[in-house]
């Protein structure tokens, strides 16, 4: 078990990082909510050793997340507390293997790799980057019929790292020389590199934005289609999660896609006016494709013009 002295440090880092997440956690059940302190403590750990701005040598990177993997998955000795108590979370909840190397995989791609062609590149990407935290939080959650509720849980997965791709272009361009909207998007509507990094807002990138954006809300359809298979005290977190993140997709479209000459964010103030908004709707009618349809910008229906995603399979993208 967890010591609390490594849940509170745990807890701290999401209050301190993941303001958004921070707010749909503390309505989890408490047998749930302190694995997920550590899940995404754990995952910030990992993210902020390659998302660095000064001038780490990659080679430093990679070895510390060799020693993040090493603890893990080889009970190596680690002083970090983060990695210790979710080390002691994969032993309790049987967390798989392969989930913590594919998550480590994709991390580590990220100290060499800054652009993806296609965006079934990125979704290879996003296995380990998104689904493969999506599956691990499904154990945690211990769900009674995983099989049923994977494939959702990996659109929702990718949903939600697509709005952060998407609300965070100006950051990843100009802080670490990333750009996640796949090449072929940008190269199809006229965007250049040089118009993401001098935050020239151009019609070819608004037009690429609501694009992704598109994709991304087909990825909120499908994800939400499976909140019926969680654990039914798990529910209306996750509803609250994914209303909380499509709401990025409102205020970005409030901007005309406006992404590159500041980062969108929630207010407090908006972040509890989903959350009332959600809850109200939940509360009229517990179902949660009804209360994420009526709380968040997602229509129910496809405009039938998204780019296609594939359908994943077992959690795995195509």
């Amino acid at each position: 078990m967890v010591d609390a002295d490594s849940a509170r440090t745990a807890k701290a880092v999401q209050q301190r990082t993941g303001r958004t997440f921070h707010l749909a956690t503390r309505l989890l059940p408490e047998r749930i909510r302190h694995p997920t302190y550590v899940l995404y403590a754990f995952f910030r750990v990992a993210d902020e050793v390659v998302d660095r701005a000064d001038d780490t040598p990659a080679s430093v990177r990679r070895d510390r997340l060799d020693q993040i993997r090493a603890a893990v998955l080889d009970d190596a000795a680690t002083d970090d507390p983060v990695v210790a108590a979710f080390r002691t979370l994969c032993a309790d909840h049987d967390v798989d293997d392969e989930e913590v190397a594919v998550f480590l995989d994709a991390m580590e791609s990220d100290v060499d790799r800054a652009r993806y062609d296609t965006f079934a590149d990125l979704r290879e990407y996003m296995r380990g980057s998104a689904v493969a935290v999506g599956n691990m939080m499904m154990t945690v959650m211990d769900v009674p019929d995983p099989e049923s509720a994977r494939p959702h849980a990996a659109a929702l997965a990718e949903a939600f790292q697509l709005t952060n791709f998407l609300r965070d272009v100006r950051e990843d361009v100009r802080d670490y020389g990333r750009v996640y909207l796949p090449q072929e998007t940008l190269a199809e509507h006229g965007v250049t590199e040089a118009d993401l990094a001098d935050a020239t807002v151009t019609d070819g990138f608004r037009d690429a934005m609501a694009d992704e954006f598109s994709r991304a809300e087909r990825l909120y359809r499908e994800g939400v289609a499976g909140i019926r298979y969680l654990p039914a005290d798990c529910r209306f977190a996750v509803l609250l999660s994914a209303t909380l993140y499509a709401e990025h997709h409102r205020l970005i479209r409030d901007r005309d896609y406006d992404v590159l000459t500041a980062t969108p964010e929630l207010s407090r103030s908006r972040r509890l006016r989903v959350l009332a908004r959600t809850w109200w709707h939940w509360r009229r009618r517990p179902d949660p494709e009804a209360a994420f349809y009526a709380a968040s910008p997602v229509p129910e229906r496809s405009s039938g013009t998204e780019p296609p995603v594939g359908v994943p399979d077992s959690g795995h993208p195509i």
